[in-house]
């Protein structure tokens, strides 16, 4: 049997579908997928503006969101960031100055499934199903 510090090895790369409200992430291995999902403190999960009204309409930013996200996948020296908007470059520039050394790559992506997300990730590391 496996310890729990080799079965965290294997989870070496990372696909992170990212908004400016969560990011779900898939490590990813040989031994398969462990998800987590890291959701931002808003004041408000609006993010438009409305005529007549007082203030830019931006929500907020969350100053622990990213720094959350970089603990999640600290293991991780492979990760591929997708994403509809602006907080994909946001979290890539978060963990290129924060760890050089990893390989980054970001996608935009609209809203894909879990399955989706994941089946994204295996086509970009080249990773194959896990065997029972």
């Amino acid at each position: 049997m496996k310890s729990l510090e080799q079965a965290e090895q294997v989870h070496r790369r990372a696909v992170i579908w990212i908004d400016h409200l969560a990011a779900k992430i898939f490590a990813m291995g040989l031994a398969g997928v462990r998800p987590t999902i890291v959701h931002a403190r808003l004041s408000s999960s609006h993010l438009h503006h409305h005529a007549n009204a007082v203030g830019s309409g931006h929500v907020e930013q969350d100053p622990a969101f990213l720094a959350t996200i970089g603990k999640a996948v600290e293991s991780c020296d492979d990760i591929l960031i997708l994403g509809p908007g602006s907080e994909k470059t946001a979290l890539m520039q978060y963990l290129r100055s924060s760890r050089p050394q990893i390989v980054l790559r970001m996608e935009t992506s609209d809203h894909p499934t879990d399955e989706e997300i994941v089946a994204i990730g295996r086509k970009h590391f080249a990773l194959s199903e896990p065997r029972a």
